[in-house]
């Protein structure tokens, strides 16, 4: 009985088959999905690590100690630490306060989200171990949120999203898509800061293949999309990372019953 009544106050804590979906609970864990999210960024995708991130073979910052880490666990792997395959980082305003800051006002001013009451949440560090790319592990990773902001009644979720590489004209049918189709209203747009601002208005609309468009966006951005989220004002290039990143904006009462309801915890069974 006092394990039930522990597992009722986790915020997420989802199980399908061999997937468990729940926040890190112990350091070792959150040491863990930083591993994970080292050998996803700088591994994988080639971003540039500090000296002390290299030699431990973890992506860390300031926030992490901070955040809650949302982490998807392979139970056949391994419990907790071994069996770690998927992780996202979430950081509410009151950690964010503590921290002194969000993340996010490095490249976007975030004044018009701040400034409203309620409860706000940002989201980051979005990586998923290159075997577990399923529909699944992604479902669980979007269960999990959903569970969390369900729990600590959040209002609105934000954070960046990526394309890969350093050059938006690469992504300019996609970027403009955003910005035509998507674009956050006033109340709650982010705008790039000033000096790292990429105008995102790079094609007309009535010469954007939307079908194309769409198709081409990464798989987060879609995600998002699902959610009704919105995108913010400019893009902004992030060297470190080798991305051209976008804000994104999910306004939890705009998300469409249906989503939400296919993410409640009725809709997954199991021991979870």
């Amino acid at each position: 009985m006092i394990v039930a009544a522990a597992r009722r106050e986790r915020p997420v804590d989802v199980v399908v088959g061999d997937l468990e979906a729940r926040l890190a609970e112990t350091e070792a864990e959150i040491v863990a999905a930083q591993e994970l999210r080292y050998r996803v960024f700088y591994d994988e995708v080639g971003a540039r690590p500090s000296a002390e991130m290299r030699r431990l073979h973890r992506d860390f910052d300031q926030f992490d100690s901070y955040c809650d880490h949302l982490i998807v666990v392979d139970r056949a792997r391994g419990p907790g630490v071994r069996g770690i395959v998927a992780t996202y980082r979430l950081l509410r305003r009151e950690a964010a306060r503590r921290a002194g800051r969000f993340y996010s006002i490095a490249e976007y001013d975030i004044a018009p989200l701040v400034s409203r009451p309620g409860e706000i949440l940002e989201l980051g560090r979005s990586c998923v171990d290159p075997a577990y790319r399923n529909k699944m592990a992604m479902q669980l990773l979007w269960k999990g949120i959903t569970d969390y902001i369900l729990f600590h009644k959040v209002e609105v979720m934000f954070g960046c999203a990526s394309f890969p590489g350093t050059d938006p004209r690469a992504h300019r049918m996609a970027l403009s898509y955003l910005h035509h189709r998507h674009l956050a209203p006033a109340e709650f747009r982010p705008r790039a800061v000033p000096d790292r601002y990429v105008d995102m208005d790079m094609m007309p609309l009535g010469e954007i293949d939307e079908r194309r468009a769409l198709a081409s966006l990464p798989p987060l951005i879609k995600g998002y999309l699902r959610l009704s989220g919105y995108v913010g004002d400019g893009a902004v290039i992030d060297h470190e990372f080798g991305t051209v990143d976008v804000s994104i904006v999910v306004v939890t009462e705009k998300v469409t019953d249906k989503y939400m309801k296919h993410y409640t915890r009725a809709d997954y069974g199991g021991d979870g």
